[in-house]
């Protein structure tokens, strides 16, 4: 009987002459047919979520180094009958941070030939375990170039087996030997780390407040597989090295209220030397504009003074900058934020919402009260010279670079839905719309890819309206990474009634909570409310009153539990991360961090005990069943094709 062939169109025929390129014979095309299916058929990779890092690179280092407890969990595993409590907690610090365990162990003289030999031992039997998920080339592909083949060779031949035995002994007894423990120690280390987590997302604000977020990105970027979705924080940064005077203004504020300068001036090379003389020049005490947190000063307390005027004079130049912006672009609808016309500058008051109020301060020496939105000549100087700085710092170039390769305003992975703030939306659960500057209007998921594109194109394009949008971006209130009616800043340095400084939701952050909301959002990015989640951060998450992280029936999950400093006083802990496995979804919360030093010196971790695994899988999840997955099936469907055709003669192989 006569085979039947397919019949192929002019595109089908273009497309499999392609893969045969690819894929020159039979006996390629089949092979990696059977190695896509079988990495196919492999448990799913651990995903790692964080949100709201805010400067704190010590507690952030320290999270990823323990996988938000994959490891402490994967050694409670293997070895919860061979090694004490002490011995686990030791040997997590030492995969946490090898070199500097090492050196405090050698101090207190317990490394002795026999601890490298035990050490050893377990930390291959640590690395195979937590490397079983992934192929052979992929765990390679991770290992060190020192010690690639002997590490490979460890992996696979187990210690266990008798005609093996000897070889395994003899690769550890020599690798002793020849004084290379310490340094096999750490690939390990670094390995079981690497393997630990398959992929790492950051779900927005990785910048102010805390001192070192220049320190999160260089590791962010030495990260294997990560993704960020901006923040409000992260994208008036984003805007300060597009060119945006406005976002510079708003960096340098933001910088000079919680005092953490050291990362624009020493990370960043940009120099702030004009700033502080044209502060000292202008302005007298200006008690109201006093950092934050003083007794952690980048600068000396006598210098506090100056820091203030500094604070006063950026102020300032912000909220004219802003008041430009909001006079360019109607559409923003924020005349309400046009405050400094507002001014009686004869009787030191503010008319806001029809109410007049007493103002804190009313030395204005750079205001013209006829045209209080324009910039003296000497303000105008200063902010082209920061913004040239910020614009061409290579060190800030370096880290918003990657912001964009590696970020986006929302992603779709694995069947969730991850973005920073909200989805603006209308009390009835409707979406809201929102105009434009050429007068489109977008709503829902069309609105955060306009959001997106603008975005790429004020850094790529230096497009004007594009820079405008990134500040409103910050603060405009229908800005899905802000999310609120205005962002009283003018009110909190000036008024003291604190009715005024009132910054009302949007009302997606109720909406949310709710599992019918919910599901409506998820259905409007294309996925299946049944299964899929959201996954937010932004509104800190106030654990110490009882509040639940996970709401909507396990549809909404916010990860935003204080992770800066400056929120464990309200939220009572130092942040959430959630763990996503091929068995199911985990949430941990985490206490304060006490530093690196406390935790090398007594093995101290910042896991708290409340761990909540809130969602099991009704069974165990595979890479077939992810993204890579369909992917991988795709291409498996293309491979079949093109053997049919190899064997229909449609194709020829090589």
């Amino acid at each position: 009987m006569d085979t039947v062939k397919t019949a192929y169109t002019k595109e089908q025929l273009k497309i499999l002459r392609l893969l045969a390129a690819e894929y020159p014979s039979i006996a390629l095309a089949s092979a990696t047919l059977v190695n896509l299916n079988a990495l196919s058929n492999l448990p799913k990779g651990t995903e790692h979520f964080m949100s709201d890092l805010h400067g704190e690179a010590e507690a952030f280092e320290h999270i990823l180094n323990n996988c938000s407890g994959v490891i402490r969990e994967k050694v409670d595993l293997l070895f919860y009958r061979t090694m004490s409590e002490d011995e686990r907690r030791t040997l997590c610090t030492l995969i946490y941070y090898p070199t500097e365990k090492m050196e405090e162990l050698k101090v207190s003289g317990v490394i002795t030939p026999d601890w490298y030999r035990i050490t050893l031992y377990r930390l291959v039997d640590l690395s195979r375990s937590v490397a079983s998920k992934y192929t052979r080339a992929k765990v390679r592909a991770a290992l060190p170039k020192d010690f690639q083949y002997i590490i490979d060779e460890l992996l696979h031949t187990s210690g266990e087996e008798h005609d093996k035995q000897a070889y395994y002994q003899n690769i550890i007894s020599t690798v002793i030997e020849v004084g290379q423990a310490e340094a096999f120690i750490v690939a390990l280390c670094n390995l079981v780390k690497r393997m630990a987590v398959d992929c790492l997302h950051v779900v927005g604000d990785i910048y102010d407040r805390g001192k070192h977020a220049d320190r999160i990105m260089d590791m962010l970027r030495e990260h294997h597989n990560v993704d960020i979705q901006w923040g409000n924080h992260d994208i008036v940064w984003m805007g300060a090295a597009a060119g945006s005077a406005a976002c510079v203004a708003t960096v340098l504020n933001s910088a000079l209220q919680y005092n953490t300068l050291s990362t624009i001036e020493n990370s960043y090379g940009i120099s702030l030397r004009d700033l502080i003389g044209f502060a000292q020049e202008t302005y007298k005490g200006c008690t109201w504009f006093m950092p934050r947190n003083p007794d952690d000063a980048y600068y000396v307390k006598s210098s506090m003074d100056t820091l203030s005027k500094a604070h006063k004079a950026i102020a300032i130049i912000m909220f004219k900058l802003e008041g430009q912006i909001i006079q360019r672009h109607p559409e923003y609808g924020m005349e309400h934020r046009l405050l400094l016309d507002k001014i009686d500058y004869e009787n030191n008051t503010v008319t806001i919402g029809g109410e007049v109020y007493p103002l804190n301060d009313g030395h204005f020496p750079t205001i013209d009260p006829a045209d209080p939105y324009k910039l003296s000549p000497a303000e105008s100087s200063l902010m082209a010279s920061l913004t040239h700085a910020f614009r061409h710092s290579k060190g800030l170039r370096r880290h918003i670079d990657f912001f964009y390769t590696n970020g986006s305003l929302y992603k779709i992975f694995n069947g969730n839905l991850l973005f920073h703030g909200c989805i603006p939306m209308n009390p009835d659960g409707s979406f809201e719309e929102v105009k434009t500057h050429d007068g489109q209007v977008f709503s829902g998921r069309a609105y955060m890819d306009y959001c997106d594109k603008t975005a790429r194109a004020a850094f790529y394009n230096g497009d004007q309206n594009a820079l405008d949008f990134m500040y409103y971006l910050w603060c405009g209130k229908q800005s899905p990474l802000f999310g609120r009616a205005q962002m009283t800043t003018f009110e909190r340095y000036f008024v003291a009634d604190r009715k005024t400084w009132a910054e009302d939701k949007n009302a997606y952050y109720g909406l949310v909570e709710k599992y019918d909301h919910a599901c409506a959002i998820l259905r409007e990015f294309g996925l299946d409310p049944a299964t899929a989640h959201i996954i937010n951060g932004h509104v800190p998450i106030r654990a110490a009153t009882g509040e639940p992280p996970v709401k909507a029936g396990g549809r909404y999950i916010r990860i935003d539990g204080g992770f800066c400093r400056a929120y464990h006083d309200k939220t009572g802990i130092a942040g959430y991360t959630l763990i996503y496995t091929s068995k199911g979804l985990r949430l941990v919360s985490h206490s304060p961090f006490e530093g690196k030093s406390a935790a090398v010196r007594d093995n101290c971790d910042i896991l708290a005990t409340n761990d909540v695994v809130f969602e099991m899988m009704p069974q165990r999840m595979y890479v077939r069943d992810t993204d890579a997955g369909k992917r991988i099936k795709d291409r498996m469907d293309d491979l079949r094709a093109l053997l049919d055709a190899y064997r229909e003669g449609v194709v020829s192989p090589d």
